[in-house]
């Protein structure tokens, strides 16, 4: 169970069916429709006419034929005019009539474009929006692998003030970070020089003879080498056992949290049956996201996995963003991460 967002060609996916931005004639058309049914061949369109056409925010489901997935789901979306005549309902009616085909049809996977996106001009950002939220509710209650797919960025837009606020956020913490680390380094190059011109001024001699008394000092003795199940004995709580200490401590269900953090659960599975399972930094933050833990939380937990946060990576920051703003939707972070092209959580 997982949500991904993709940039790719839907036509390719090979999932178990791949759903069709589709008009009212279910005939074919321009944009992902015509795409579609090209690459689906003729008998894709034979089979449509026998449907009797589809309403608008219904869908319908026929076979796949030359596209490398099982079948295609046919979804009507509306057709923008100014978001006053239940265009809204209408599109949420599109991906949940579309995903209930899909599991009445024991589909696994299932791969989307953004509905009505394309030219029947729903904003694109309200669009994501609307995608997002209907399908990661439906993924609460079900199994089952989604993609979004993108054919490229032009058809992909998040709010236009959020992504302002996330750019405002990375130039103010990297550059901070950038102009700390300058400081710091100009700071040791001037007391090199002035080490340098100490010496110089013959003050070494002054230090050789500070530093004898030190020397001649009695060493202190060795000490004790631990055993290896000494060792061992002292190593300190593991990401796993700190990933379930959590969950017990919210009083989370398993799955509510690997749902939640846009996990699957056979992963999931495995860290629990692995003590010391080393999971990918991703992975790691998406649970930290899914218990709702503060920055320092998360920094402890991903230092469970060896990993850290840092304000000279682009993603890290945007994770420390959404976290001190209390934004804990792992969808809506996704979002985001896609649109400044990093890697998505969960998997």
């Amino acid at each position: 169970m997982s949500l991904q967002i993709i940039k790719g060609d839907i036509t390719k996916m090979h999932v178990d069916a791949i759903v069709n931005a589709a008009n009212n004639s279910l005939l074919g058309g321009g944009g992902v429709d015509g795409c579609i049914h090209r690459a689906a061949g003729p008998e894709l369109v034979q089979e449509c006419a026998l449907l009797g056409g589809c309403e608008t925010g219904d869908a319908k489901i026929t076979h796949g034929y030359k596209l490398p997935c099982k079948y295609v789901i046919h979804a009507v979306g509306p057709h923008w005019r100014d978001g006053k005549h239940g265009e809204r309902d209408k599109l949420i009616s599109c991906y949940q009539t579309s995903l209930a085909l899909a599991r009445e049809n024991k589909c696994e996977t299932v791969a989307f474009p953004l509905i009505s996106s394309g030219i029947f001009g729903y904003p694109k950002d309200q669009a994501l929006r609307i995608a997002i939220d209907t399908i990661s509710e439906f993924l609460l209650e079900n199994d089952m692998t989604v993609y979004i797919v993108i054919f490229d960025r032009k058809a992909y837009q998040i709010s236009g003030k959020l992504y302002a606020d996330i750019v405002e956020y990375i130039d103010d913490n990297y550059v901070d970070e950038h102009s700390d680390n300058y400081s710091a380094r100009l700071r040791r190059l001037n007391a090199l020089r002035d080490m340098k011109s100490v010496c110089e001024a013959s003050v070494c001699e002054e230090a050789d003879e500070a530093i004898e008394p030190i020397l001649s000092m009695p060493m202190a003795a060795p000490k004790k080498t631990k055993s290896l199940d000494e060792a061992l004995g002292q190593i300190d709580e593991s990401f796993s056992e700190m990933l379930l200490r959590k969950i017990d401590e919210k009083g989370m269900t398993d799955a509510q949290c690997y749902k939640k953090a846009n996990i699957d659960r056979k992963l999931f599975s495995k860290i629990r049956s692995d003590k010391l399972y080393k999971p990918s930094k991703p992975t790691a933050i998406a649970f930290a996201i899914a218990l709702e833990l503060s920055l320092d939380e998360t920094k402890d937990m991903l230092m469970k996995a060896g990993f850290a946060l840092s304000h000279s990576n682009k993603f890290d920051i945007i994770i420390e963003y959404f976290i001190e703003n209390e934004n804990y939707n792992v969808f809506e972070i996704n979002e985001a991460l896609f649109a400044f092209d990093q890697s998505l959580l969960g998997a």
